[in-house]
C-alpha cells in the first residue's frame, strides 16, 4: 500500500490479522473502493477482499495490479452466519457495499457488533438503519464496536456539513442552530442502481405495513429516544421553498432533494446522540437548486411531483415493470470518463439562537454516487482502522461505541482525511 507511515495510528485493542476487509469487492462500487484503498491506504495497512465468489474475487485482485497481488481473499455469503462471523473476527474494520442492506446486511452488521469489529456501509434505507439500531446498538456499546451506517454520498456531506457548522458556532459562542437548510448548489452524476434497488426494497417492506410506513415517515425515525425529541411542528422532506427564506443571498425557488428523506434523519440522530448539542430548536431540511429564473417555482414544483410519481410508480406492479426497464440495475455504473466529470457542491445555511447567520460547504470532484462515494467510504474505513486513537472518545461523546453516524463516530478525523483527499469542507459566518 502507498501512503505515509505517519498516517497510521492503530488502536490498542487486540491485534487482528487484517485492518480492513472490503466486503462486496466484486460489485461496481466495491471495486472502486478496493482500488481506492490499494492506492491510498497508508503503508502497512492490511486489506482483504471479501465476497461470495472466489473466482470473481481472484479476478478483481488481478485487476488491481501488482500492489494487490498478495491481498487475502475472504469468501462469505451474505446469509452464511458462520462465514460472516469468521470474516468479522479477522479484521478491525469491515467496509461493505453489499445492498440492499435490508436484504443482505443484517447478519453482517450483527456479527461485527458481536466481534467488536468496526463497520461502515453505504445504506440509505431508513428501516434497515432503524432495525440495526434496535438490534445492535447496545451490543456494539458492550464490545466497543463503532457501527457507522451511511458513509457515502448518503450521508457524509450532510452530516459533516452540519458538524463543521456546529463546531464553528460553538467556538464563536454564537448560540445554537435553529432553522438549518442544506442546498444542493450543483450536482453532476449518474443515478446509482444500488440506490434505486434500495428504494424498491423499502417500498416493498413498508407498503403493506402501516406501522413501518409511519416509522419511515417520522422525522425522528432514527433517534435514540424519539419521545425526548422536541416538537418543532411539521418537518417536510418534499419542500418547495423560496431561496430568500433560506438566506437573503439565495435567489430562485428550491426543489426537494431526492435524498432528503434519509439524510435529514441521520443528521437529526447526530444531534440526539450528542445530547442535542446542535440545539433543541434545530430544524433541518434539504433542497436543491433548479436555477434562479422566473420559472424556478414551476421547475421546483415539477421536481416535487416527479419524485412523488417515481415512488408511486415503483409501488405499483405495472408501472414498476416499465420503470425497471429504464432505471439502472444494481451493480451497474458509469464509465470512468463519466465518473471523472462528476462533481457536487452542497451549501448549508443556518440561523442561530442569537440571530447570527452561518454557512458551510462540502464540495468534491467525481461522480457523487460512485468515485466520490468510494473516497468517502474508503476514508471512513481508514479513520477507524488507522486513525482510531484520534476519534471522538467518551469525554467528547457519551456513546463512543454503538450504532453511530459519520459525524458522531468519525467527526473531525474524517473531515481532515477528506480534506487531504481533495474535498472542500469549510464553514464561515455570513
Amino acid at each position: 500500500m502507498t501512503g505515509p507511515v505517519s498516517d497510521r495510528n492503530i488502536d490498542s485493542r487486540p491485534e487482528r490479522e487484517l485492518d480492513i476487509i472490503v466486503y462486496g469487492a466484486t460489485g461496481f462500487v466495491g471495486k472502486l473502493l478496493a482500488e481506492y484503498l490499494v492506492q491510498h491506504a497508508p503503508a502497512g495497512t492490511k486489506i482483504g477482499l471479501g465476497g461470495r465468489s472466489l473466482e470473481k474475487l481472484t479476478a478483481v485482485r488481478a485487476g488491481l495490479g501488482a500492489a494487490a497481488a498478495e491481498l487475502p481473499l475472504v469468501v462469505a455469503d451474505a446469509d452464511d452466519s458462520t462465514a460472516l462471523k469468521a470474516l468479522a473476527e479477522r479484521t478491525r474494520v469491515v467496509a461493505t457495499t453489499v445492498g440492499p442492506y435490508a436484504k443482505y446486511g443484517h447478519q453482517l452488521v450483527h456479527e461485527c457488533a458481536a466481534a467488536g469489529t468496526h463497520y461502515v456501509d453505504l445504506t440509505g434505507e431508513v428501516l434497515f438503519h432503524r432495525e440495526s439500531i434496535d438490534a445492535n446498538h447496545e451490543l456494539a456499546v458492550s464490545t466497543g464496536a463503532r457501527i457507522v451506517h451511511s458513509c457515502g454520498f448518503d450521508s457524509v456531506p450532510s452530516d459533516l456539513g452540519v458538524h463543521v457548522l456546529h463546531k464553528l458556532i460553538e467556538a464563536d459562542g454564537a448560540g445554537e442552530l435553529t432553522d438549518t437548510t442544506l442546498v444542493v448548489t450543483s450536482l453532476r452524476g449518474g443515478v446509482s442502481g444500488g440506490t434505486i434497488d434500495s428504494l424498491r426494497t423499502q417500498i416493498d417492506v413498508s407498503k403493506h405495513d402501516a406501522r413501518l410506513r409511519k416509522l419511515a415517515a417520522s422525522p425522528y425515525s432514527l433517534s435514540p429516544d424519539r419521545a425526548s425529541e422536541p416538537d418543532l411542528g411539521k418537518q417536510s422532506d418534499a419542500t418547495v421553498v423560496d431561496g430568500r427564506k433560506i438566506d437573503p443571498s439565495l435567489h430562485g425557488w428550491k426543489a426537494p432533494f431526492f435524498m432528503a428523506s434519509y439524510n435529514t434523519r441521520v443528521v437529526r440522530r447526530s444531534n440526539a446522540l450528542r445530547e442535542w448539542a446542535y440545539g433543541r430548536k434545530f430544524k433541518y431540511t434539504e433542497v436543491m437548486n433548479v436555477g434562479s429564473s422566473v420559472v424556478s417555482p414551476v421547475i421546483a414544483g415539477g421536481v416535487a411531483v416527479g419524485l412523488g410519481a417515481l415512488i408511486a410508480g415503483l409501488a405499483l406492479p405495472p408501472t414498476r415493470f416499465l420503470l425497471d426497464k429504464v432505471l439502472p440495475s444494481p451493480g451497474e455504473g458509469p464509465s470512468e470518463e463519466t465518473q471523472s466529470k462528476g462533481h457536487f457542491t452542497l451549501d448549508v445555511f443556518t440561523v442561530t439562537t442569537t440571530g447570527a447567520r452561518y454557512t458551510s460547504r462540502v464540495r468534491a470532484k467525481g461522480d457523487p454516487g460512485y468515485s466520490a462515494t468510494a473516497v468517502m467510504l474508503g476514508e471512513s474505513a481508514l479513520s477507524l482502522a488507522v486513525s482510531n486513537a484520534e476519534l471522538p472518545d467518551n469525554a467528547a461523546l457519551p456513546n463512543a461505541a454503538g450504532v453511530l453516524t459519520p459525524a458522531t463516530a468519525l467527526g473531525d478525523v474524517l473531515v481532515e482525511r477528506l480534506r487531504r483527499s481533495g474535498f472542500e469542507i469549510s464553514a464561515g459566518r455570513l
